[in-house]
């Protein structure tokens, strides 16, 4: 498939053709579901915890004599059923990740780049390079008109175009490594540059 490529002034700069094997294929819903998943699993800290009856600090007396009250038999005030006594099965640390072959993975992030491509939401630029100045970088996306947009360049990121939107609400950038599905799919509009196109052809054949 070709694309047309634009300037970050809006100008054009020829064209560019595309793998239909990385932009052309139908987004699945469950392949982009599972995948996601597996990304915001891995990201979760798993630091819940809560105290057990054996970690509260009550005393381990028992409360009263085991007959003869006409109450219920109880041992100490840490059990689950007393306010304030230890939780019963609560959360305890653990990894919440679980594994998502590399193959996978991959098909994944070929299904977003599709889709993205298939909702008329991809944009290829020719350079993303700027000299720093955040101003100047805002009103040129400003007239490109992306309100949250993911911009994926080629092995390394510009200096000054990183600098430059750094300050720039629902702009981000990511080098072709760092480029995953949840990022991709929660932004309005995709971005790359021509060698971040180069790039990922190489990293997903």
């Amino acid at each position: 498939m070709k694309l047309d490529v634009i300037k970050l002034d809006g100008g054009k700069a020829g064209s560019v053709e595309l793998d239909e094997a990385l932009f052309g294929l139908e987004p699945r819903a469950d392949i982009l579901h599972r995948v996601v998943r597996w990304q915001r699993n891995n990201a979760q800290a798993g630091t819940h915890k809560v105290k057990t009856r054996s970690e509260t600090s009550y005393s381990t007396k028992k409360i009263y004599r085991q007959k003869g009250t006409g109450g219920a038999r109880h041992g100490d005030r840490n059990a689950p059923i007393f306010r304030k006594g230890g939780i019963y099965k609560g959360p305890t640390p653990r990894s919440h990740g679980h594994e998502l072959t590399k193959k996978f993975r991959k098909l994944g992030l070929c299904h977003a780049l599709s889709a993205k491509a298939k909702a008329g939401e991809l944009v290829i630029i020719d350079a993303a390079a700027s000299e720093g100045k955040t101003a100047a970088l805002a009103k040129q996306v400003a007239n490109l008109g992306w309100k949250r947009a993911l911009v994926i360049d080629g092995a390394s990121v510009d200096e000054g175009f990183a600098q430059a939107a750094r300050n720039i609400d629902g702009l981000d950038i990511l080098p072709t490594m760092g480029a995953n599905v949840y990022d991709i799919l929660k932004r309005d509009t995709l971005v790359i540059t021509k060698a971040g196109v180069e790039a990922l052809e190489a990293r997903l054949k």
